[in-house]
């Protein structure tokens, strides 16, 4: 069982890669659409560096967008979202790929678009920003379909940009719903607005949809009428067209605009060929359209033509990209054929196209599209089973708003009986350092019945049960000892679990003070994760070994682990998660150490922003990444930052008590802090005030913040003073300044 736990990448690049370019290119202006130049003037005119285009679906915002990219003389960049970017880090990814079009820095910044929740607020966000406010020359970036990315996260991230486009660019937002955001920037005076009254057409914009359709024969009486059921509403006017070109009576229409829409679009397509309808319908599944994932989820082999042909018919298809190799459908259209498929073919059927693409995407190394398709197709079990294999590669990436999604819609009663996927989120909690998740998902482990489990999967469920345990440390040393060797007994060279395993037993010995046992589980764990490609457990070994050969007075060996160990952050851009603040404090003493102060001060800085996420359930590296931490400020001459420390760690000792020799290590700390008085010093930002820190970048009011971080107003307003007073400021931008030339936020 524990062979589906983990995966050590999110598949092949091919298909993310066409994906990700589909996402960013830019898409011809529309033949024969109404010109909105008046609207595209004002809002480019207005001096605004974001411009708002807000309307329900069918109102020509794409459109719109894409007649303006075609007509600005500035660089024009373009992204184009979907569900998947429910996370700041798929959404900041794809931004930042796009801003390479008139910005060449933001190439080596696109690796670095992970972190969870405010990790990609306070370092993705503002290094992405700090793109942008470079940018050599003026831009236009237009965002369609942001409604897709209306999650806290992402909106936040997103203001953060907003708050650096230079003067002279925009960025352009197109979204069936007015983004929370905007009603801040639209308070500041940094938005300009388009809305669905800018949209709706007047008689004059109809007669040239119905002239361009091939529809003259409409006169003026009953397109006033149809001007006025539809109410202006352009893609109600772009079918009426069609159905009276077709011989249809396109007055005769009355309802609201969603009944409009279906009858209309039956009216269309009902005049197709029966093979063409069916095409239609069925590959309503896919949310991106390409020949071959047409013929796979089909069982046909002409799609390539069959999608020449309705995009030539100007039925509703969208091309992704230059070479027409990717389409997708109007999304209202798109709604109706899903309709039209379920009452025409049968749930059943839904089902098995789904199940193709599932499939279909699976081969092509596209894991997370196969999970959607699962999910639509109601193949629970297969879901939960990729789910928990994906848990920790999209924790590395940054994107567990996606697995949380995928979670509530799998069910919380599923969800506690798949053993795999409990093992998954509880190791996904600890390694962010969530107290209430991890506490909660280790608790519905421990209770789980490894009875109800064939037999083939107790004892890998009861070693995967007992490393998180040794995890979490909650009953001293001895224990960890027990349940570290009974994963080690039970994770063969083969589990993808082998090297977690390692690092567990390697930690066993240090809380024992076995020293040469732990360095040579150390070392082993290295190289199982290397061969597997699991940086975070060489990032959690690399700084014991070099804490080892510092122990021993070797400091030029320690200096190459402590490197080795920067460079596993660096390569796997795992900077700010919980799990490297180890590897950055002992990376950083060793630097002091050799001399190197303004490195290892930068270091420093990178392992304190780290610090926030180690909690209690990690204790032990939480407890020694800040027993170093305390000595490399020492090293600085900072004793009273270093006394801070201390108390943090008396706060976690109270919590897990019992953490074996550490204990002993935290009062020689104190005792050597102690033999001298703390003259000075700084005061450090508390786990609590770097969690809240990157929302200083927004526009949030206080309560807003609380919302964000479910803490009390007065909470809130009481650690953004313990901010300012430790940042020596007294407005949010001064914080904001200080803290980015400390290191704390952004790269």
């Amino acid at each position: 069982m524990t062979e589906t736990l983990r995966e050590p990448a999110l598949g092949g690049p091919d298909l993310q890669a066409v994906l990700l370019s589909s996402k960013i290119q830019t898409p011809p202006a529309r033949p024969g659409a109404v010109s909105r130049r008046a609207l595209i003037d004002r809002a480019r005119d207005s001096g605004a560096r974001v411009v708002s285009v807000t309307a329900p679906a069918g109102y020509g915002k794409s459109t719109l967008l894409a007649e303006w990219a075609a007509s600005d003389p500035r660089t024009v960049a373009w992204v184009s979202l979907d569900r998947t970017e429910v996370d700041p880090a798929s959404l900041l990814s794809v931004i930042a790929a796009a801003s390479v079009s008139f910005s060449p820095a933001a190439a080596s910044v696109i690796a670095d678009m992970r972190g969870v929740g405010t990790a990609a607020l306070g370092r993705s966000a503002p290094m992405l920003a700090g793109v942008l406010a470079a940018a050599p020359e003026s831009f236009v970036l237009f965002v369609d379909d942001l409604h897709w990315a209306d999650s806290p996260d992402c909106q936040d991230a997103m203001e953060v940009l907003f708050a650096h486009v230079p003067e002279g660019s925009q960025i352009v937002l197109a979204s069936r719903r007015e983004p929370s955001l905007i009603a801040r920037l639209r308070a500041a005076g940094d938005a300009s607005e388009i809305t669905a009254a800018d949209l709706s057409l007047d008689h004059a914009g109809a007669r040239a949809i119905f002239e361009h359709a091939g529809a003259e024969g409409v006169d003026d009486a009953d397109l006033h009428s149809i001007v006025e059921r539809c109410e202006g509403w352009p893609t109600g006017l772009f079918l009426c067209a069609l159905v009276a070109r077709s011989g249809g009576d396109a007055a005769s229409v009355t309802g609201e605009d969603r009944f409009v829409a279906d009858y209309l679009y039956r009216e269309c397509v009902a005049r197709l060929p029966e093979d063409t309808q069916s095409f239609l319908r069925r590959t309503s599944v896919l949310d991106q359209l390409s020949a071959a994932s047409c013929n796979a989820v089909l069982g046909i082999e002409d799609s390539r033509a069959r999608l020449r042909e309705i995009e030539t018919a100007n039925l509703f298809l969208i091309g992704m990209d230059h070479h027409r190799g990717w389409f997708r459908f109007h999304p209202l259209f798109r709604e109706f054929l899903a309709t039209e498929l379920e009452r025409a073919e049968g749930a059943a059927a839904v089902a098995e196209l789904h199940r193709r693409a599932a499939s279909w995407h699976e081969i092509n190394g596209a894991p997370a599209q196969a999970v959607e398709h699962l999910l639509q197709a109601g193949e629970i079990e297969r879901a939960a089973d990729r789910i928990a294999e994906l848990g920790l590669p999209m924790y590395q990436l940054g994107q567990v708003s996606t697995v949380r999604r995928w979670l509530s819609q799998l069910g919380d009663d599923l969800v506690r009986s798949y053993p795999s996927l409990v093992v998954s989120m509880t190791w996904t909690a600890i390694l962010l350092g969530d107290v209430p998740a991890g506490e909660r998902w280790s608790r519905i482990l421990e209770g789980f019945d490894v009875t109800a489990l064939p037999e083939p999967d107790r004892v890998p469920f009861e070693s995967a049960r007992a490393m998180v345990r040794a995890a979490l440390c909650e009953h001293g040393p001895e224990r960890v000892m027990i349940d570290a060797a009974y994963g080690m007994e039970h994770e063969p060279a083969t589990s993808p679990w082998r090297d977690q395993a390692l690092h567990l037993w390697g930690s066993a010995h240090l809380l024992v003070g076995d020293l040469p046992a732990a360095k040579s589980a150390f070392e082993e764990a290295i190289d199982v994760a290397t061969a597997m490609g699991n940086p975070d457990t060489v990032i959690l070994c690399r700084p014991e070994l070099a804490l080892l050969e510092v122990d021993a007075g070797r400091w030029g060996s320690a200096r190459e682990h402590a490197e080795r160990g920067i460079e596993a952050i660096d390569v796997s851009h795992m900077d700010g998660y919980p799990t490297t603040a180890l590897a950055l404090a002992v990376a950083a003493r060793v630097a002091l150490h050799h001399g190197e102060r303004e490195h290892g001060t930068r270091l420093l800085a990178r392992g304190m922003r780290a610090r926030i996420g180690c909690t209690r359930l990690l204790p032990y590296v939480s407890i020694r990444a800040r027993i170093q931490l305390a000595k490399a400020h020492v090293a600085l001459g900072d004793r009273s930052a270093a006394w801070h420390l201390v108390r943090e760690i008396d706060d976690l000792l109270r919590k897990r008590p019992d953490v074996g020799v550490v204990v002993g290590q935290v009062e020689e700390l104190r005792d050597a802090l102690a033999a001298e008085p703390a003259a000075g010093g700084s005061v450090p930002l508390t786990p609590a005030e770097l969690r809240l820190l990157p929302y200083l970048q927004t526009h949030l009011t206080i309560a807003e913040i609380g919302q964000r971080l479910f803490i009390s107003r007065n909470t809130v307003s009481s650690e953004v003073g313990s901010i300012y007073r430790k940042l020596a400021v007294t407005t949010r931008g001064a914080a904001v300044e200080r803290a980015s030339a400390l290191g704390l936020l952004g790269g």
